[in-house]
């Protein structure tokens, strides 16, 4: 199964040093932890930082092949504020590389060839990479919208179109409550999810509640799985480790049930760990999983 991750690469800046980041990064590393094929479409500064990241991703595992190089801006950089390690608070600089991601005939074939194609609202924050991410749309087969709702770097309109586009869609609780609000529909679990799959024609919705797990709707049904405990040291990444393992179970053809709770305990490992892009095995993951309490 290949998958190819559109959007944003950087570093988060946090008080002890700087981090590697940006959502399709992070979840082209895990997807490469659960023995997935994944690329990454982005573009970098010609600097220092640029050079860094390539050599991090490279390090991972991952081609950077589809890594754009710009002359014109820096590599992205984003100041995290882990004051509360529970939620994470971003300044996001503007403009940097990947505002810019270029259309180009071997991104158009990438994206035709990939199982899954993922994407974000971040990345559609400026209109060159948006008509990039436009365009590839059109050519991708099965597309999961990982929603991230960063004031001011989003709109109604372009999140409205992004969700228009997507097959699975994955947000968290916090921005399931504001787009329902959009449109004056209840942001209650139990009818939400199946408005929005019915409202935009989607095969699955996930909703993450960081420490209480998730919730997610897929064939017509509602599944929950409960979070599992661990010694938090960061949030940053757990987000983008459960949606890595959301696809692997999702595109496996796993029972939803099985596949959700595999994904809350991934997102939980990571949260136990420092960084956004720990080197977790499935096995870890299982182990995890297995040793939680039953509910």
């Amino acid at each position: 199964m290949a998958i190819t991750c559109f959007g944003e690469m950087l570093w988060d800046i946090l008080p002890t040093g700087k981090q590697p980041g940006g959502a399709p990064l992070n979840v082209a590393v895990h997807l490469h932890n659960f023995g997935l094929e994944a690329q990454l479409i982005s573009r970098l500064g010609h600097d220092e930082l640029g050079a860094e990241l390539r050599e991090f991703v490279e390090g991972k595992g991952l081609s950077t092949r589809y890594v754009q190089q710009g002359e014109t801006h820096l590599t992205g950089v984003v100041k995290a504020n882990v004051s509360n390690n529970q939620e994470v608070t971003y300044k996001i600089v503007q403009p940097v590389a990947w505002d810019y991601i270029q259309y180009a005939p071997d991104l158009s074939a990438l994206v035709e060839a990939s199982e899954v194609f993922v994407y974000g609202s971040l990345a559609a924050r400026s209109s060159g990479t948006r008509e990039t991410l436009y365009r590839l749309l059109q050519q991708a087969r099965l597309k999961v919208f990982d929603v991230n709702l960063r004031a001011p770097h989003y709109s109604r309109d372009v999140v409205t179109y992004l969700l228009r586009q997507a097959d699975l869609v994955k947000l968290n609780h916090h921005e399931l409550a504001e787009i329902m609000g959009w449109f004056g529909a209840s942001a209650a679990e139990e009818t939400a999810l199946e408005w929005l799959a019915a409202r935009f024609q989607l095969e699955a919705v996930c909703v993450t509640k960081g420490a209480d797990g998730a919730v997610l709707w897929t064939g017509g049904q509602l599944y929950r799985s409960p979070g599992i405990a661990v010694q938090v040291q960061d949030t940053i990444g757990s987000g983008d480790a459960f949606l890595a393992a959301l696809i692997r179970g999702w595109r496996g053809r796993q029972a939803p049930a099985e596949y959700l709770a595999f994904a809350c305990a991934a997102g939980s490992l990571v949260a136990s760990c420092r960084g956004a892009t720990p080197a977790i095995t499935e096995s870890q993951v299982r182990s995890l999983l297995n040793a939680a309490p039953a509910v």
